[in-house]
């Protein structure tokens, strides 16, 4: 059957040649299904897919110790705050479980950040990586200060990542106050017009809305709420100093 279907849309986009090369596609994907196999599978392998939870998980937790090490000390309050989100979302039992695999791994080889930021950027969506920046930087701020080796780790993992430049700006001004904070929040000039600061907003809003999030992961779920939120409190900040 697939085929068959394959055949005729080759016909409509190539013509002959494409009804031709539809029939073989097609021919293999029913071989394929009929010996057990899964087109689903053949699908993925050609199309960009999900990292599985496992490979998330511990993937994650490489980036975490890239960040907690890149001033040159291990601070107790950034370890118990990775401890602790790895605990109240997958519970102490599997929590442990993951901290071991980790430290089995990490024996074995240097953690990466190009690696890791390679093998994520082919897995996962723009709007996922922008969260988990937004978790490194939670990182970094739990012993009270973000040091300027740990927004360059960042930097170099959100290059990684292919974030844009304007994004990882607008995420480290959450963390890091300036005087044009909430401009660059919104991710505009302090010169900008009434206009185009509304504008901003729309468009910050809509990108860093929480429901464009589609993860189970509760790092990033609450990271896009946060950052949301800042987005907000931002387009206030501006509004009153200009009393829109």
């Amino acid at each position: 059957m697939v085929k068959w279907v394959a055949a005729i849309l080759g016909y409509y986009m190539f013509r002959f040649p494409g009804a031709i090369l539809g029939f073989l596609v097609g021919s293999f994907l029913d071989n394929t299904m009929n010996s057990g196999g899964s087109a689903k599978t053949i699908f993925r392998d050609m199309t960009r897919q999900s990292v599985s939870p496992a490979d998330f998980e511990l993937n994650l937790l490489s980036l975490c110790s890239l960040v907690i090490k890149a001033d040159g000390t291990v601070s107790q309050t950034e370890m118990d705050y990775v401890r602790l989100y790895f605990v109240r979302t997958y519970g102490k039992e599997k929590a442990n479980a993951i901290f071991r695999t980790f430290n089995e791994i990490n024996k074995k080889r240097e953690i990466s950040a190009q690696r890791i930021g390679t093998y994520l950027t082919q897995r996962t969506r723009y709007e996922v990586r922008l969260q988990l920046l937004h978790f490194l930087f939670g990182i970094a701020q739990a012993d009270g200060a973000v040091s300027t080796p740990e927004i360059n780790k960042i930097r170099e993992i959100a290059g990684y990542f292919r974030v844009a430049m304007r994004d990882f700006e607008s995420i480290k001004a959450m963390f890091v106050k300036s005087a044009d904070t909430a401009y660059k929040i919104l991710e505009i000039e302090k010169t900008a017009t009434d206009d185009q600061v509304k504008k901003a907003y729309r468009t910050m809003a809509k990108k860093y809305h929480p429901d464009r999030v589609n993860t189970k992961d509760e790092a990033i779920k609450k990271g896009a709420e946060e950052k949301f939120k800042e987005v907000q409190k931002a387009y206030e900040t501006i509004q009153n100093q200009r009393g829109l």
